[in-house]
């Protein structure tokens, strides 16, 4: 079975995040990790003239970008976004807004799906951005996967992580590194999804 783990990364943040769900992942006996970007919308010369931004488009240039049969194919997906002022980054948002034909046919209903995110403060919306983003993920018939407080590192945490969903807190010039605890519960959200997903296709 595919699990899917599609994101948008500006700076490198939630790609290094997607990889660890991709770990959770391949742990599970019979489940495939796939991972994949979305198009780009910041104008090229605003990113060539941000040595920062240029640095992050780099690391993830092998990435192919995510197709309709990517989620057709799927048995369960994750999305990974940076936060826009507590919510869904529009470059995410643009992909997941043409799903409309597979909503239409029905071809998502019954997936489980997660959401993974990153901030640059500790209360930058992490929260809010996975809360909002459950709204169109239950419009198109998913099923929603989050992280229970059997992990214990959301009780230790002193950066990203919660209930809803793996968080990281990147910091201001988006360079803090991923910390232990943050990428235990981002390999649990790939976990889940895996096992979640090959259950429902036993039923």
């Amino acid at each position: 079975m595919k699990v899917l783990i599609v994101y948008y990364s500006t700076y490198g943040n939630v790609y290094k995040m997607a990889q660890l769900v991709a770990e959770g992942v391949r742990g599970v006996e019979g489940a495939e990790a796939i991972i994949r970007t979305v198009p780009e919308l910041i104008p090229e010369s605003v990113i060539e003239s941000r040595p920062d931004m240029k640095a992050g488009r780099d690391m993830q240039k092998d990435v192919p970008p995510v197709t309709l049969d990517d989620f057709k194919e799927a048995g369960a997906i994750a999305l990974g976004t940076p936060t826009r002022f507590g919510n869904v980054s529009a470059q995410l948002k643009n992909q997941i807004d043409q799903l409309t034909p597979l909503w239409m046919a029905g071809e998502l209903e019954g997936k489980p799906a997660g959401i993974f995110v990153s901030t640059a403060s500790l209360h930058g919306g992490q929260e809010t951005t996975i809360l909002t983003l459950m709204a169109p993920l239950l419009h198109l018939g998913m099923i929603l996967v989050g992280v229970p407080y059997s992990v214990q590192e959301l009780f230790t945490t002193q950066g990203g992580g919660s209930p809803y969903g793996p968080g990281h807190v990147a910091g201001v010039d988006s360079k803090r590194d991923i910390d232990p605890h943050e990428a235990a519960i981002c390999r649990v959200l790939g976990r889940r999804l895996a096992e979640v997903g090959l259950r429902l296709q036993r039923k």
